[in-house]
């Protein structure tokens, strides 16, 4: 591993820095994991074991066990990191002691003993109904003039709002995993897995006008099967959905909410309407339902404050 993979990784033995290529090699080959997810990974474990050669073990993992993970967390805190960084070191740990274990580099897995720190979670923001219906049709006023740009960024809006994917997996997109016969668009989330989201009519007129009369106008030589394209024909990148994205709101002075708000506000609305939470997590592609179980809170929230505000005795 090349020191620039990994952003202000430390100094460690030639035993440690084979070790962490070795598990770099794991990440990407075995696990498959993102580029952004590796880095992350990587930069968390490469700090616990800087901290275990300033205790005095730069040779190998064998004087790794449950005392030293807690004091490198603890000194995390001392450092005053967010309790989600601490939570999120905590997994780190616990994923590459497993791992070391599981290939004869320790003989015990000292990470199934760490607990994790609870990360204090807000409530995500959303947007409500009408809100989310003048940030679209906002979008729509704004792609009249037939430009490629502004149909291109209709199709967007109306996607994300559709079906809740992530601003990579939107950006990620070919066009031959649209099926426009049964409104469902293939997506690969996070570790490549696969899974079908519906959108609705007005995504696939969007998605129809966008696909036949403004794409082929930005397509260039190099621009491959991608199904949102920049000004210049290449794929689309985060930065430029970000950017369109927060200018739909600020159209209609909607609370200024980034691609991923659009799909806190989809999952939300999807329970509002009456959608099992089993539905939503598996429309979102949550690996866990209590990651959805967050937007239960949001509905929760405005449950309450209706309830206040017409029960007279409230």
């Amino acid at each position: 591993m090349k020191p620039d993979d990994v952003s202000e990784i430390p100094s460690l033995s030639e035993g440690f820095t084979v070790l962490l290529a070795d598990y770099e090699r794991h990440l990407t080959a075995e696990r498959d994991l993102s580029k952004h997810s590796v880095r992350a990974y990587l930069g968390d474990i490469a700090d616990l074991l800087d901290h275990l050669t300033r205790l005095g073990h730069d040779a190998d993992l064998n004087g790794l066990d449950i005392r030293g993970l807690r004091s490198w967390l603890a000194k995390q805190q001392s450092l005053g990191k967010a309790r989600s960084t601490m939570a999120r070191r905590a997994t780190a740990a616990r994923v590459f002691t497993a791992w070391a274990q599981r290939t004869g580099r320790i003989k015990t897995d000292p990470g199934a003993l760490l607990a994790s720190p609870k990360p204090h979670r807000p409530l995500p923001g959303v947007l409500g109904q009408a809100d989310t219906r003048a940030v679209l049709d906002a979008a729509a006023v704004a792609a009249d003039d037939g430009s490629p740009v502004g149909l291109r960024d209709l199709a967007i809006m109306e996607l994300l709002y559709a079906t809740g994917i992530r601003v990579g997996e939107l950006c990620a997109l070919d066009v031959d995993e649209v099926d426009s016969s049964r409104r469902v668009v293939r997506v690969f989330g996070k570790g490549r897995k696969e899974r079908s989201v519906p959108y609705g009519v007005p995504a696939a007129a969007a998605l129809e006008t966008w696909l036949q009369t403004a794409r082929p106008k930005l397509v260039q030589p190099g621009s491959g099967p991608a199904l949102f394209l920049g000004a210049r024909g290449g794929r689309i990148d985060q930065r430029t959905v970000r950017r369109v994205v927060h200018a739909r709101m600020d159209a209609v002075d909607a609370p200024d909410l980034s691609p991923h708000g659009l799909r806190h506000t989809a999952a939300t609305h999807l329970l509002e309407g009456g959608a099992d939470l089993r539905s939503v997590q598996e429309l979102l592609g949550h690996a866990s339902l209590a990651t959805t179980q967050v937007y239960t809170h949001v509905s929760g929230d405005r449950l309450r404050r209706a309830y206040e505000q017409a029960h007279p005795r409230a």
